[in-house]
Formats: structure tokens, C-alpha cells, sequence
């Protein structure tokens, strides 16, 4: 008689901090599973107090919490019910720090607790800080229904990244892998979980399922794309990406090796291409940040240019029109033509427009300064002031009325400085923060040619042509154009990947073809914007090396290796923003 039992993959959207809640979207789905006839509902990491949740699992008050919660629990397992791997933080007396862990309840009871070995201490991860780490762990033997019995091997995270403790679980007898998750998006990360998968799979000779979480905390984005993989690398069940899902998988044990092998299940289909996954995300983190956080919704400037226009799409696709409102606030520089590509862009959304104009208090601004600028010619500070006008009005409407401001910038601008404090930098959330200038343009086009799946829009072109096509500008002084100032988007993006994805010093793009000049002084812009960087609205994480958790440089540095000849001797530049 085949021995066979069903496992449910929970790929959930928890919220940080709300272990109440997060444990009613447990059992409501452990529900779920139990409906499907599952023997066993597994859940991603930490999913019980919710991920990444930092310096907070430090309370003891949250991990108490969360003992008396896994006890409640587990008692509610003697149902006859499907068992339950769950993500918790766990602190004994006597340890310095909790650990990330994963409790297995089953028949009324905690049957076994396993402890994340390997703690990623690496870009947006900082484990080692708030964690200790466990002994590398053993099966977990669960009764089936049909007779017999599973040895189930329990890692967490990355666990699956390193060697030792798939090695391990197989030698001391698993016969199935389960990872459970908190793995956030980045461009082409589905790939390499699936690499990585195989590598243990292959390494273990067994089968493994893969649940991860869903859903936005903060920067990060967690796109699920849970998975079933045979012992032989073969991908036979996977959940789709940017949506909750619950993927049921039937294990049946194989006669000859005995192995416990996945069967044919759903394939959600591939990971979204490059672009609607960069859109997808942008959508998912900003609805999960303004709804967690319990915002009306947003308000934004809208000011006929691409990145406003791009940012306002998104905020319609991820909230719904009626909960996107926008300004266009002109001043003496602005032209009509962008009036006009404002007002088409909210008449195409649907969405509120007010026109404010900024004439009356920017020259009020100016003659209350003129005796102090008496004799300076306007420069790059009368500029600021007509951002800063804007600003203030944004976080008024945002202060009266509850939306959120959201801000608008890119990381093209926000990479060099390109941006003015307390101005166009206000805000509470950036959906392009970590979306390069020439890739704005690319998701523009994109998205008038697609309706992004669940997003809230029209189902049409929304952004009009001339706006993809007239060069950028501020419009903060007569005729100005970013390429006055900047070197053209294709290069200046380019040289900007070279030297924070890729992390390559001035020569080597050099060596690449770039102009000298030009890396030499995009490279000083860098450096020094790092002050503003850090006073910027946290946004979502798209690339591998996003501003803040990802790159973290000091303000005070003094080190500029902008020499064109490789041992050539550092020189100290300083760079004059062009937008303070």
C-alpha cells in the first residue's frame, strides 16, 4: 500500500508587531488546509510576530507574547486538524538574545522546536545582531493518517544557503526538506532561490517544498513564489508571486527508493518578466505601507513630468483612484505644456487634481530675502525655495486631510544629489527610490501598454506621449533642462550601476569606455549626496544594492578614489550640488 499525505504551503502577508493578528491568519488558513484534507500547513519565517521584525524581537514582552501564543496553538492541534510549522521568535532564560525558530505542533502539543542555524549578516539582513544562532538540527518525525510516518527536515531561510545543514538533515534521516521564508524581492532572485533549491536537492538527494511570505514591510517586498522540487531538481508546484496563496502538495512514497516524492501539482506560471516585476513590487509595497500603517491614502505633486506621472499610476494601480490626490503647484518657470500633461494624467486616473499656485509665496519669499541676497545673482537657492514652497504644501494637505505625501524621486536623482531637502525630498514613502531614470521610462511605457495584474487602473495608455518624450526638467528656472547639469540619463545610469551594483571604482569604468571627466565627477556626486540619502523617505527595494539597508557609506568621508589611473593618488574633491 503507497504511503501518501498532502502539504500545504501558507504563503501569508503578516503584519510586523501583530501577533494577535498574525495568529487569526494562521488559523484561518491552518482552516483552509484542513478543508484540502492536508496533514501538514507550513508557514514562512517568523510568521507569527511578522518579518524582518529588527530590533523588536529584542523585547522580552514580544517573545513571552509569543511562547503563551504557540501554546494556545498547539493545544488547538489536538482537532485532529493538519499539523503546523511556524516561524517564531524563541527566547529561553539564559540566553544573551532569542532565536529565529520554527515550532512543529501537532496532535495537541509542541512536538519540536527547530533554531535557524546560519544568520545572514549581509545587505538588508542584520541577524547576527538581534539573534544567536542554533545547532545545525535533526528531523522531525509527524504520524501520518494512512499509517507509517514522515521524517521531516526543517530549515530556515538560509539554512538553504549553505551546505552544512541540508547535509546534515540527511544524514541523520529526513526524508523531505521544508524551508520556510522571508525572502524579499530583488531582480532575479526567484532564479537563484530555484538555483539554490536544486544545489541542496541535489547535495540531499531529496524532495524539497519552499513556502515564502508575501507581501511589504517597510522598503523590503516579499514576493512569494512558494515551491515543490522532486529529488531530481524537477519543479513541480509553485505558487504565483505578489499574492497570497495557499499551494497544496500530495507527497507519495515512492515504492523503489522510498523516497517521499511531490506530485504533479499547480504551476502559477514563471516569475513576472523583468519590468512587471519591478512594477509589481513598486504596487505591493506601496498598498501594504500605507494600509499597515493605516493611511487614508496618498497625495503627491504632480508636475506633467514622467516620475510624478509614473509615481501616480502606481498609487492608483496599488489604491484605487479615490484614494489618490494630487497637486500641480506652477510657478513663473512652469510651462502650460505641463499643466497640461498634469491634468491629463489625473483626468486619465480618475483621480483628484487641485491646481496651487506657488507665484504668491515664492516672491514673497524673495523680497523678504533680498536684503540678505542683496547683490548675489539667483542661483541654485531660488530654485530651493520654489521646491520648498511645494513641500510645505504638500505636508499641509497631508497634515489636514490624513493621506500620506508621497514622494516622487528617483534613484538617478537620489544617487547624485539631484534633489532639494524639505522640497521635492518631503514625503513619507518613494516608490522609485531604488528605479534608475532610464528604467522610470521603461516601466512608463510599460505600463501604458499593460494592466499590471490586481492593479486598480484603467486598463489603457495613462501616460500621455509628450510626457515620455520631452526632455526632464525641474522648471525651477528659465529653459532648464537635467541634462545641463547631468549627463545624459543612458550614461549617467550607466556609470551609476557600475558603481553601486557592481561596486567599481572610477577606472574600471573607464577601462570600460566612459568618459574620464564625467566618471571622475558623477562619482564625487555620489559620495557627497550621501547626507541627503539618508534624510530620504524609505521606498522600495528593487536592485541588488538599494539606498539604505543594502549601502551604507559614513557622511563624513573623506575618501574619493577618483583617479582615472589605477594607484593613483586620491584626490580630495569636493562637489557644489546643483540642488541642495
Amino acid at each position: 500500500m503507497s504511503v501518501s499525505f498532502t502539504l500545504a504551503l501558507a504563503q501569508i502577508d503578516t503584519l510586523v508587531g501583530d501577533l494577535d493578528g498574525n495568529l487569526e491568519r494562521v488559523r484561518a488558513l491552518r482552516a483552509r488546509a484542513a478543508a484540502a484534507g492536508a496533514r501538514i500547513v507550513v508557514f514562512p519565517e517568523l510568521a507569527l510576530c511578522g518579518y524582518p521584525p529588527e530590533d523588536l524581537v529584542l523585547k522580552t514582552a514580544l517573545t513571552d507574547y509569543a511562547a503563551r501564543l504557540v501554546a494556545r496553538l498547539a493545544a488547538e492541534t489536538a482537532d485532529g486538524g493538519p499539523a503546523v510549522i511556524l516561524g517564531v521568535p524563541w527566547r529561553e532564560p539564559g540566553w544573551a538574545k532569542p532565536r529565529n525558530s520554527a515550532v512543529v505542533l501537532d496532535g495537541g502539543r509542541l512536538v519540536a522546536r527547530i533554531d535557524k542555524h546560519a544568520l545572514p549578516n549581509y545587505g538588508v539582513f542584520d541577524e547576527v545582531r538581534v539573534f544567536e544562532a542554533g545547532p545545525v538540527p535533526g528531523p522531525v518525525r509527524l504520524p501520518l493518517a494512512e499509517g507509517g510516518s514522515v521524517r521531516v527536515g526543517v530549515m530556515i531561510c538560509e539554512d538553504m544557503w549553505v551546505e552544512d545543514v541540508a547535509e546534515g538533515l540527511a544524514e541523520s534521516g529526513a526524508e523531505l526538506l521544508v524551508v520556510i521564508n522571508g525572502s524579499p524581492f530583488e531582480l532575479g532572485k526567484a532564479d537563484v532561490r530555484l538555483q539554490m533549491a536544486a544545489a541542496r536537492v541535489t547535495e540531499s538527494g531529496l524532495p524539497l517544498a519552499y513556502v515564502n511570505q508575501v507581501g511589504g514591510q517597510d522598503e523590503l517586498v516579499f514576493d512569494g513564489g512558494s515551491f515543490a522540487m522532486t529529488s531530481r531538481c524537477r519543479l513541480v508546484a509553485q505558487a504565483p508571486f505578489f499574492e497570497e496563496d495557499l499551494l497544496l502538495v500530495r507527497f507519495e512514497r515512492d515504492a523503489t527508493s522510498g523516497v517521499f516524492e511531490p506530485g504533479p501539482g499547480t504551476i502559477a506560471g514563471p516569475p513576472p518578466a523583468h519590468l512587471e516585476s519591478i512594477y509589481r513590487a513598486m504596487m505591493l509595497g506601496l498598498r501594504d505601507y500605507v494600509d499597515k500603517n493605516r493611511f487614508p491614502g496618498v497625495v503627491l505633486g504632480l508636475s506633467g513630468g514622467i516620475d510624478s506621472a509614473l509615481s501616480a499610476v502606481v498609487a492608483v494601480d496599488a489604491l484605487g483612484a479615490e484614494r489618490v490626490w494630487a497637486l500641480f503647484m506652477p510657478s513663473r518657470f512652469s510651462s502650460q505644456e505641463s499643466r497640461q500633461d498634469a491634468e491629463a494624467v489625473a483626468n486619465n486616473l480618475g483621480i483628484r487634481f487641485d491646481v496651487v499656485p506657488i507665484e504668491a509665496p515664492y516672491a514673497a519669499f524673495l523680497d523678504l530675502l533680498a536684503p540678505l541676497f542683496s547683490g548675489r545673482p539667483f542661483d541654485v537657492t531660488e530654485e530651493n525655495i520654489q521646491a520648498r514652497i511645494r513641500g510645505l504644501i504638500l505636508m499641509a494637505v497631508s497634515n489636514k486631510f490624513g493621506p500620506m505625501l508621497l514622494t516622487t524621486g528617483n534613484k538617478s536623482e537620489m544617487s547624485v544629489g539631484y534633489a532639494t531637502l524639505y522640497g521635492d525630498m518631503c514625503g513619507g514613502f518613494s516608490v522609485l527610490k531604488d528605479v534608475y531614470k532610464t528604467t522610470v521610462f521603461e516601466l512608463a511605457r510599460w505600463r501604458n501598454e499593460h494592466l499590471p495584474k490586481g492593479g486598480r487602473g484603467p486598463a489603457t495608455a495613462v501616460i500621455p506621449e509628450r510626457v515620455l518624450t520631452k526632455p526632464p526638467s525641474a522648471e525651477l528656472r528659465p529653459g532648464q533642462r537635467d541634462e545641463d547639469t547631468l549627463p545624459p540619463y543612458p550614461v549617467l545610469d550607466a556609470i551609476l550601476k557600475g558603481l553601486i551594483e557592481e561596486d567599481l571604482a572610477p577606472p574600471d569604468l573607464v577601462a570600460r569606455g566612459f568618459d574620464p571627466e564625467t566618471v571622475r565627477r558623477v562619482s564625487v556626486m555620489l559620495d557627497t549626496a550621501e547626507y541627503k540619502r539618508r534624510q530620504a523617505p524609505p521606498g522600495v527595494k528593487i536592485t541588488r544594492r538599494a539606498f539604505g539597508r543594502d549601502r551604507r557609506y559614513p557622511i563624513t568621508n573623506a575618501f574619493r578614489h577618483t583617479g582615472i589611473v589605477r594607484g593613483e593618488p586620491a584626490p580630495t574633491e569636493r562637489a557644489s550640488q546643483s540642488r541642495g
